[in-house]
């Protein structure tokens, strides 16, 4: 009775947040729609994620059945006992709902999938708000089509760290598009996902402070205090990301060598969806880590649906060269900007260290939606030029007809 209490509770509280972010954004009513079909949507997929990890096993319910053996808890057990980075700080975000308050495992999902929607809405509000212009592919609207992508929703909608990190992201952009009244709120979702991932935590600093100083709207000043201030941040989380990587210190040849130990661990034959990249140049390395698993490595029906999600990010990828201008990157929006720049070196750090397609498509399932935005603004800003255009020229002949036909009217 509990468990479903909690969770009519939960979705009638996130509807009615929909609603309210909806108005203070001037969303129109038919996207405000998407935002609640997105919801039960996603609820949907915390159902199948349960099902699918009782099936075939996965982390999550040892996160929430404290199962995880390699978390060693010495003396009496208590909540504070599970206190730290990582696997331990999720055991403890789990502590109170599934020790003291007795919720099922599928509650726990649902509960982490709220979280995840929560991520989704932030991104699914700042594009209905900030984008010029929707496209088309196959006649289908980018927007809000994407949003309803499995791989979206299937690794943000369970117990465990890729929920508490795909959200804490969205809500740190979130909170970065508009950072003069809502720093705040970054410094709440900084915590969370660098308590969960440390090396996303400090990507993301460092993503944020170069979109910032990037910016040709920041004053100077700003820019050299946010610089200080990220290489600061920088400095004291160095140490326990290195701890947290298991490296002696942060320096290229370590994280070479962490690198390619964990490739060969994952490319072991024992492993399911293994690849082998320790031969692989480093283009193909990073098609593999972005556009994989295609059809001809789907090994289940889940990477069977992400081949199709990773053939739009392939076709969509094939027309940045094409829209990219200048003045499209100085008006993309920041969260964008820094969407891009936290996606690039993660990218170029775990095509070298990742090479089971299931991790991949979980690992880049925190920030490729960034890159299919940055790709999508891209297509909308140019669009938007070329219509602008198009009025211009349609104006410029209007004004020249009026003219004309004033002329042959004084001549008569």
């Amino acid at each position: 009775m509990l468990d479903l209490i909690v969770v009519i509770l939960g979705i009638l509280a996130l509807v009615n947040t929909n609603s309210t972010m909806a108005k203070k954004f001037g969303i129109p009513y038919k996207y405000e729609l998407h935002l609640h079909y997105l919801l039960f949507y996603h609820v949907f997929f915390s159902l199948f994620f349960t099902w699918y990890i009782l099936n075939f096993g996965g982390d999550s319910q040892g996160y929430w059945r404290f199962g995880m053996q390699q978390v060693l808890v010495k003396g009496d057990i208590t909540w504070g006992s599970y206190w730290g980075t990582s696997t331990t700080f999720i055991l403890w975000l789990c502590y109170v709902p599934a020790k003291l308050m007795g919720l099922s495992y599928v509650t726990g999902n649902i509960l982490f999938g709220f979280l995840g929607f929560i991520g989704i809405r932030y991104i699914f509000v700042m594009v209905a708000d900030l984008f010029p212009a929707n496209h088309k592919v196959l006649n289908i609207p980018l927007f809000p089509t994407v949003f309803y992508f499995l791989n979206l929703h299937f690794w943000s909608a369970g117990v465990g760290k890729d929920a508490i990190c795909f959200w804490g992201i969205a809500w740190f952009l979130f909170a970065l598009q508009n950072y003069q009244k809502r720093w705040w709120q970054g410094l709440i979702a900084l915590f969370f996902v660098y308590m969960a991932r440390p090396h996303m935590g400090q990507a993301l600093i460092g993503g944020a402070a170069l979109a910032i100083m990037l910016g040709s709207e920041i004053k100077i000043h700003f820019k050299i205090a946010m610089g200080l201030a990220a290489l600061v941040g920088t400095y004291f989380l160095l140490g326990s990301t290195a701890e947290f990587l298991e490296l002696e210190e942060l320096s290229i040849e370590s994280m070479t060598a962490k690198s390619e130990m964990t490739a060969r661990n994952l490319s072991r034959g024992r492993v399911g969806s293994a690849v082998d990249i320790s031969s692989y140049s480093w283009p193909m390395k990073l098609f593999t880590y972005m556009f994989r698993p295609l059809f001809f490595d789907a090994h289940n029906f889940v990477a069977l649906f992400s081949s199709f999600e990773n053939l739009l990010y392939l076709w969509l990828s094939l027309f940045i060269y094409r829209n990219w201008t200048p003045e499209a990157i100085r008006d993309m929006p920041l969260f964008i900007k820094a969407g891009m720049i936290t996606f690039i070196p993660v990218s170029l750090a775990f095509m070298n260290s990742l090479s089971n397609l299931g991790v991949v498509m979980r690992m880049k399932n925190m920030t490729i939606i960034y890159f299919l935005l940055f790709c999508f603004f891209l297509i909308a800003y140019n669009k938007k030029l070329r219509f602008e255009k198009l009025k211009e020229k349609i104006r410029y002949y209007k004004r020249r007809e009026e003219i004309i036909a004033k002329k042959k009217e004084s001549a008569a």
